[in-house]
């Protein structure tokens, strides 16, 4: 699909010094032309004409990290491609943004929208670590995703702690779920604690509070991760909390957790009487 993609830019070798301050006048004059472009081809469905725009738009900047976001979605023809075009995302945007702006916006990166392509690339470049096996270094970005951005406006703290889970990581874990009080009536949340409590003490009390709490929570996970309840195809675009779209995502991203759990998910489904 993608002929010019070499031709454009090899960012790990042709990287510019900048100072502190980031880009020059003239550079961001151009980033912000290109970002116009990405802007536009997001509201384009045909991902040939996306792909195409990206690649106009990183002829006219090198530094528009949506550009090689949209590549790594639309145009990547491997995996390893993909993660590629994400890398070349994130050192994009590091340099877009300078040192100083690392230094000074540490904490609240969301807030400033110049930081959002850069956020973008490396939660999609975190993604392709996973997926790809890379799972140590995927975790390590996601913590200095959530290390830049307090707020976690991108939810990576829920990636984070499915990740950690499916590694059997409880402590880390813990601290995920101790940090964010505010998640507690959340699946993810709950029914993390619950198959945490069951991993370590079994069938027993602490364990079947913790299961309680969870399906009341969201009375509709232990059905699907059982099966007797069919998941859609597609995990859904928008959730509202206690409801079926919320179980429907969390089985997507939590279900191996609790598959690899032996007696996990009959004794969830005991709360049910099944």
């Amino acid at each position: 699909m993608v002929n010019n993609i070499g031709n454009i830019i090899d960012l790990g070798h042709q990287r510019e010094l900048r100072g502190r301050n980031g880009p020059r006048k003239d550079e961001l004059r151009n980033l912000a032309k290109a970002q116009e472009m990405i802007y536009q081809a997001w509201e384009i469905n045909d991902p040939i004409e996306r792909v195409e725009i990206a690649e106009e738009a990183l002829e006219i900047s090198k530094l528009c990290a949506d550009a090689w976001v949209l590549l790594a979605e639309d145009a990547a023809d491997s995996p390893a491609q993909e993660v590629e075009f994400f890398q070349n995302g994130v050192t994009a945007g590091e340099d877009a943004l300078g040192k100083q702006f690392f230094e000074e916006e540490s904490g609240s990166f969301w807030g400033s929208i110049e930081s959002r392509p850069y956020m973008r690339a490396r939660a999609g470049l975190a993604h392709c670590l996973w997926d790809t096996g890379k799972k140590e270094k995927a975790i390590t970005h996601y913590r200095e995703l959530l290390r830049l951005n307090s707020a976690d406006n991108q939810g990576v703290r829920f990636v984070l702690l499915t990740s950690l889970l499916i590694l059997k990581r409880h402590e880390e874990a813990y601290t995920i779920l101790d940090s964010n009080p505010e998640d507690e009536y959340s699946a993810t949340w709950a029914y993390s604690r619950a198959l945490i409590s069951f991993r370590e003490s079994g069938d027993s009390r602490t364990s079947n509070e913790a299961r309680s709490f969870a399906t009341r929570a969201n009375r509709y996970v232990p059905t699907y991760l059982a099966g007797i309840r069919k998941m859609p195809k597609f995990p859904p675009e928008y959730l509202t909390p206690g409801d079926k779209t919320e179980a429907v995502a969390y089985v997507y991203d939590n279900r191996q957790s609790w598959v690899d759990t032996e007696g996990a998910i009959d004794w969830l489904l005991k709360e049910h009487g099944v």
